[in-house]
Protein backbone atom coordinates (compact mmCIF):
# COMPACT_ATOMS: atom_id res chain seq x y z
CA UNK A 1 0.00 0.00 0.00
CA UNK A 2 2.02 3.20 -1.18
CA UNK A 3 -0.69 5.69 -2.20
CA UNK A 4 -4.00 5.71 0.49
CA UNK A 5 -7.00 7.93 -0.29
CA UNK A 6 -9.13 8.17 2.92
CA UNK A 7 -12.77 9.51 1.68
CA UNK A 8 -16.24 9.29 3.55
CA UNK A 9 -19.68 9.18 2.82
CA UNK A 10 -20.03 12.73 4.12
CA UNK A 11 -18.28 15.60 5.56
CA UNK A 12 -17.38 15.78 9.02
CA UNK A 13 -17.09 11.64 9.56
CA UNK A 14 -14.07 11.34 10.80
CA UNK A 15 -11.76 11.72 7.81
CA UNK A 16 -9.34 13.83 9.72
CA UNK A 17 -8.83 11.54 12.65
CA UNK A 18 -8.46 8.58 10.27
CA UNK A 19 -5.76 10.25 8.20
CA UNK A 20 -4.30 10.72 11.81
CA UNK A 21 -4.36 7.41 13.03
CA UNK A 22 -3.06 5.76 9.80
CA UNK A 23 0.07 8.32 9.71
CA UNK A 24 0.71 7.97 13.63
CA UNK A 25 0.78 3.87 12.79
CA UNK A 26 2.79 3.93 9.69
CA UNK A 27 5.50 6.33 11.44
CA UNK A 28 5.01 3.88 14.32
CA UNK A 29 6.63 1.60 12.33
CA UNK A 30 9.36 3.46 11.30
CA UNK A 31 7.78 4.63 7.58
CA UNK A 32 8.05 7.81 5.77
CA UNK A 33 5.03 8.83 5.04
CA UNK A 34 3.58 12.22 3.70
CA UNK A 35 0.33 13.73 4.00
CA UNK A 36 -1.85 15.48 0.84
CA UNK A 37 -4.70 17.62 1.63
CA UNK A 38 -5.71 18.54 -2.15
CA UNK A 39 -8.71 21.36 -0.71
CA UNK A 40 -9.43 22.89 2.79
CA UNK A 41 -12.65 23.86 2.30
CA UNK A 42 -14.10 26.14 5.05
CA UNK A 43 -11.43 28.36 6.54
CA UNK A 44 -9.58 31.35 5.59
CA UNK A 45 -6.19 31.60 5.28
CA UNK A 46 -3.56 31.39 8.64
CA UNK A 47 -6.44 29.05 10.85
CA UNK A 48 -5.41 25.82 11.52
CA UNK A 49 -6.99 23.29 9.00
CA UNK A 50 -7.27 19.28 8.80
CA UNK A 51 -3.64 18.75 7.76
CA UNK A 52 -2.62 20.71 11.25
CA UNK A 53 -4.12 18.38 12.96
CA UNK A 54 -2.95 15.44 11.53
CA UNK A 55 0.17 16.82 12.74
CA UNK A 56 -0.38 17.55 16.15
CA UNK A 57 -1.92 13.89 16.55
CA UNK A 58 0.51 11.89 14.62
CA UNK A 59 3.63 14.27 14.30
CA UNK A 60 4.01 13.79 10.95
CA UNK A 61 6.42 16.55 9.04
CA UNK A 62 5.93 15.90 4.99
CA UNK A 63 2.21 17.28 4.85
CA UNK A 64 0.80 19.27 1.69
CA UNK A 65 -2.78 21.13 1.90
CA UNK A 66 -2.55 22.23 -2.37
CA UNK A 67 -6.22 24.99 -1.92
CA UNK A 68 -7.57 26.72 0.43
CA UNK A 69 -11.56 28.17 0.25
CA UNK A 70 -13.09 29.87 3.26
CA UNK A 71 -16.43 28.64 2.99
CA UNK A 72 -17.46 25.24 3.96
CA UNK A 73 -18.83 23.93 0.30
CA UNK A 74 -17.29 21.87 -2.26
CA UNK A 75 -13.88 22.72 -3.44
CA UNK A 76 -15.26 23.43 -6.97
CA UNK A 77 -18.05 26.25 -5.55
CA UNK A 78 -16.04 27.24 -2.78
CA UNK A 79 -13.31 27.84 -4.96
CA UNK A 80 -15.77 29.51 -7.37
CA UNK A 81 -17.28 31.91 -4.99
CA UNK A 82 -13.80 33.37 -3.49
CA UNK A 83 -12.95 33.91 -7.38
CA UNK A 84 -9.97 31.48 -6.89
CA UNK A 85 -8.60 29.07 -9.37
CA UNK A 86 -9.98 25.30 -8.28
CA UNK A 87 -7.54 22.73 -7.12
CA UNK A 88 -6.21 21.01 -10.15
CA UNK A 89 -6.40 17.10 -9.37
CA UNK A 90 -4.02 16.16 -12.46
CA UNK A 91 -1.39 18.04 -10.76
CA UNK A 92 -2.30 16.71 -7.25
CA UNK A 93 -1.76 13.32 -9.07
CA UNK A 94 1.34 13.68 -10.08
CA UNK A 95 2.52 15.06 -6.98
CA UNK A 96 1.67 12.43 -5.62
CA UNK A 97 3.20 9.63 -7.89
CA UNK A 98 6.70 11.71 -7.00
CA UNK A 99 5.69 11.79 -2.99
CA UNK A 100 5.55 7.75 -3.49
CA UNK A 101 9.03 7.56 -4.96
CA UNK A 102 10.83 8.76 -1.61
CA UNK A 103 7.98 7.84 0.81
CA UNK A 104 6.79 4.58 2.21
CA UNK A 105 3.09 5.86 2.12
CA UNK A 106 1.49 8.28 0.65
CA UNK A 107 -2.17 9.57 2.42
CA UNK A 108 -4.18 11.79 0.58
CA UNK A 109 -7.24 12.76 2.68
CA UNK A 110 -10.16 14.02 0.54
CA UNK A 111 -13.03 16.89 1.14
CA UNK A 112 -16.69 15.58 1.97
CA UNK A 113 -17.05 12.37 -0.38
CA UNK A 114 -16.15 10.44 -2.97
CA UNK A 115 -17.97 12.34 -5.66
CA UNK A 116 -17.68 16.37 -4.30
CA UNK A 117 -16.40 18.25 -7.31
CA UNK A 118 -13.13 19.74 -7.29
CA UNK A 119 -13.70 21.86 -10.28
CA UNK A 120 -15.83 22.84 -12.75
CA UNK A 121 -15.37 19.81 -14.66
CA UNK A 122 -16.37 17.61 -12.57
CA UNK A 123 -13.29 16.09 -11.13
CA UNK A 124 -13.66 13.98 -8.07
CA UNK A 125 -11.39 12.50 -5.32
CA UNK A 126 -12.09 9.08 -6.88
CA UNK A 127 -10.91 10.39 -10.27
CA UNK A 128 -7.44 10.98 -8.60
CA UNK A 129 -7.23 7.54 -6.69
CA UNK A 130 -8.04 6.25 -9.76
CA UNK A 131 -5.43 7.51 -11.69
CA UNK A 132 -2.35 7.30 -9.13
CA UNK A 133 -3.74 3.51 -8.86
CA UNK A 134 -4.70 4.39 -4.92
CA UNK A 135 -6.36 1.69 -2.50
CA UNK A 136 -9.22 3.69 -0.77
CA UNK A 137 -10.35 4.19 2.68
CA UNK A 138 -14.20 4.66 3.04
CA UNK A 139 -14.41 6.61 6.71
CA UNK A 140 -18.73 6.20 7.54
CA UNK A 141 -20.52 6.98 10.62
CA UNK A 142 -22.31 4.96 12.89
CA UNK A 143 -25.30 6.12 13.55
CA UNK A 144 -28.72 5.92 11.29
CA UNK A 145 -28.52 7.37 7.68
CA UNK A 146 -24.77 5.30 7.34
CA UNK A 147 -25.96 2.66 5.68
CA UNK A 148 -27.71 4.07 2.26
CA UNK A 149 -24.19 6.48 2.49
CA UNK A 150 -22.42 3.28 2.75
CA UNK A 151 -23.76 1.70 0.01
CA UNK A 152 -24.02 4.33 -1.99
CA UNK A 153 -20.34 5.02 -1.75
CA UNK A 154 -19.10 1.57 -2.09
CA UNK A 155 -21.52 1.21 -5.21
CA UNK A 156 -19.67 4.39 -6.96
CA UNK A 157 -16.35 2.60 -5.62
CA UNK A 158 -17.24 -0.60 -7.49
CA UNK A 159 -18.34 1.44 -10.49
CA UNK A 160 -15.21 2.59 -10.81
CA UNK A 161 -13.01 -0.12 -10.52
CA UNK A 162 -11.17 1.41 -7.56
CA UNK A 163 -10.10 -0.87 -4.71
CA UNK A 164 -11.34 -0.53 -1.45
CA UNK A 165 -9.05 -0.73 1.52
CA UNK A 166 -11.69 -1.10 4.24
CA UNK A 167 -14.49 0.64 6.09
CA UNK A 168 -14.09 2.20 9.55
CA UNK A 169 -16.55 3.84 11.81
CA UNK A 170 -14.76 7.55 12.19
CA UNK A 171 -16.43 8.39 15.67
CA UNK A 172 -17.38 5.58 17.80
CA UNK A 173 -20.15 6.51 20.58
CA UNK A 174 -19.15 5.50 24.21
CA UNK A 175 -22.59 4.82 24.67
CA UNK A 176 -23.81 3.36 21.33
CA UNK A 177 -27.93 2.80 20.77
CA UNK A 178 -29.41 0.04 18.82
CA UNK A 179 -28.56 2.01 15.58
CA UNK A 180 -25.30 1.78 15.82
CA UNK A 181 -25.33 -1.49 17.49
CA UNK A 182 -26.60 -2.90 14.80
CA UNK A 183 -25.54 -0.95 11.69
CA UNK A 184 -22.21 -2.57 12.57
CA UNK A 185 -23.23 -5.97 10.42
CA UNK A 186 -25.20 -4.46 8.00
CA UNK A 187 -21.86 -2.28 7.30
CA UNK A 188 -19.68 -5.78 7.26
CA UNK A 189 -22.26 -6.75 4.80
CA UNK A 190 -22.61 -4.28 2.67
CA UNK A 191 -18.55 -3.99 2.07
CA UNK A 192 -18.43 -7.94 1.93
CA UNK A 193 -15.36 -7.83 4.58
CA UNK A 194 -14.92 -7.53 8.38
CA UNK A 195 -14.89 -3.66 9.28
CA UNK A 196 -10.99 -2.29 9.21
CA UNK A 197 -11.70 -0.27 12.58
CA UNK A 198 -13.78 1.88 14.77
CA UNK A 199 -11.92 4.87 16.26
CA UNK A 200 -13.34 6.14 19.34
CA UNK A 201 -15.39 9.38 19.62
CA UNK A 202 -13.67 12.29 21.16
CA UNK A 203 -10.14 10.74 19.88
CA UNK A 204 -9.33 14.26 18.91
CA UNK A 205 -8.88 15.33 22.12
CA UNK A 206 -6.21 13.24 22.84
CA UNK A 207 -2.52 14.13 23.40
CA UNK A 208 -0.07 12.37 20.78
CA UNK A 209 0.68 9.38 22.73
CA UNK A 210 -2.57 8.46 23.87
CA UNK A 211 -3.95 9.14 20.60
CA UNK A 212 -1.37 6.61 19.46
CA UNK A 213 -2.77 4.11 21.46
CA UNK A 214 -6.55 4.69 20.75
CA UNK A 215 -5.36 4.40 16.96
CA UNK A 216 -3.76 0.74 17.48
CA UNK A 217 -6.48 -0.15 19.57
CA UNK A 218 -8.91 1.56 16.70
CA UNK A 219 -7.08 0.13 12.93
CA UNK A 220 -7.57 -3.10 12.25
CA UNK A 221 -3.98 -5.50 11.63
CA UNK A 222 -4.07 -4.03 7.41
CA UNK A 223 -3.25 -0.55 8.65
CA UNK A 224 -1.40 -1.30 11.40
CA UNK A 225 -3.22 -1.93 14.26
CA UNK A 226 -4.86 -4.27 16.41
CA UNK A 227 -8.47 -3.71 16.45
CA UNK A 228 -9.95 -7.35 16.00
CA UNK A 229 -13.76 -7.24 14.11
CA UNK A 230 -15.16 -10.18 15.20
CA UNK A 231 -14.09 -8.91 19.25
CA UNK A 232 -15.93 -5.71 18.55
CA UNK A 233 -18.83 -7.00 16.81
CA UNK A 234 -19.56 -9.83 20.31
CA UNK A 235 -19.09 -6.68 22.56
CA UNK A 236 -21.63 -4.37 20.80
CA UNK A 237 -24.19 -6.70 19.81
Amino acid sequence: MSVLVVTGTDAAVGKTMVTAAVTALALGRGSSVAVMKPAQTGLPPGVAGDLDEVIRLSGVMTTFELGRFPEPLSPAAAARLAGLPPVSLADAARQVRELAESNRLVIVEGTGGLLVRFDEDGSTIADLARSVNAQVLVVVRAQGGTLNHTALTLEAMAHRGLDLAGVVIGAWPHEPGLAERSNVADLEMLAARPLAGALPEGAGGLGRDAFAQAARRGLGATLGGTFDPLVFRQQVL
